[in-house]
């Protein structure tokens, strides 16, 4: 018989970006696999109705409203965990911005300074305070939300892209600098998943009247799925992963295991 035990049972999670997208899809099935989550987001009427939807479905959540790439935000929300269940085992820093597409040299050091601080130092700042919690108890999973901007060029602005591959370097620095702690630290890389953050280039596509179109480039021809993403959170978040450390996971469709080139008929 299959053991029915949910996967995160007894576990304790921070999920950031958790009103919308990628954030309110992870926060809900990490519920539902048993763990108390700690709900966190700029917008808090986004997030309440994320905790009400988990609470609606009988898991245990909790809401903060909270900018979770300032520090002081970032302190009180594992003082939160902490207080309220006495640990935590799972910090998801997900929350991020794309930036737009603003040509390189009309960008201004205004907007690299926020791209870079909302996507990068953010989950910089989740390790910072998440980890030595997390060291004490000798064990907890830090997963970040990087992209396939930060493997390959022609995914999204140049702020956007170079913050998510400092996200696949910093996840990779932090998993070393805590070696021999049993705390793990991953990123994923997600490609064209329809979210909050993706809606103009969704927007754009049906205004053309070519969202058929939408993710032709990856071999699977679609784009992904919030839910897709929050699988592969909760398997990095989950004992299944007990051995995966300081790694960057694609979930694109396969937009990343190629080069361009001219597709043919099938």
């Amino acid at each position: 018989m299959a053991n029915s035990t949910p996967r995160l049972a007894g576990k304790r999670a921070i999920v950031t970006g958790a009103g919308s997208g990628i954030g309110r899809a992870s926060a809900q099935l990490f519920a539902a696999e048993g763990a108390r989550v700690l709900a966190v987001d700029v917008d808090a009427a986004a997030v309440a109705g994320t905790v009400a939807a988990i609470t609606a479905a009988g898991g245990m959540a909790l809401a903060a409203e909270a900018d979770a790439a300032t520090e002081d935000n970032v302190k009180e929300l594992v003082e939160r965990a902490l207080g309220a269940w006495s640990g935590l085992d799972i910090f998801f820093a997900n929350a991020g911005i794309s930036g737009g597409r603003v040509p390189l040299f009309e960008q201004s050091l205004e907007l690299w300074q926020e791209v870079l601080r909302v996507n990068l130092i953010g989950p910089f700042l989740a390790i910072k305070h998440a980890g030595p919690l997390m060291v004490g108890q000798g064990s907890g999973s830090i997963v970040c939300t990087a992209s396939v901007a930060g493997l390959r060029a022609n995914a999204g602005g140049s702020p956007y892209a170079a913050s998510k591959a400092g996200i696949i370097s910093l996840v990779q620095t932090a998993a070393n600098e805590l070696s021999g702690t049993g705390v793990r630290v991953n990123a994923i890389c997600p490609g064209l998943i329809e979210t909050g953050m993706t809606k103009p280039i969704f927007a754009a596509a049906q205004a053309r009247g070519s969202e058929r179109k939408i993710g032709q480039l990856n071999p699977l021809r679609r784009h992904g799925e919030p839910r897709e993403i929050a699988a592969l959170a909760l398997f990095l978040a989950s004992d299944d992963a007990s051995y995966v450390n300081g790694q960057a996971y694609a979930v694109d469709g396969g937009l990343s295991s190629t080069h361009p080139f001219t597709r043919r008929p099938v």
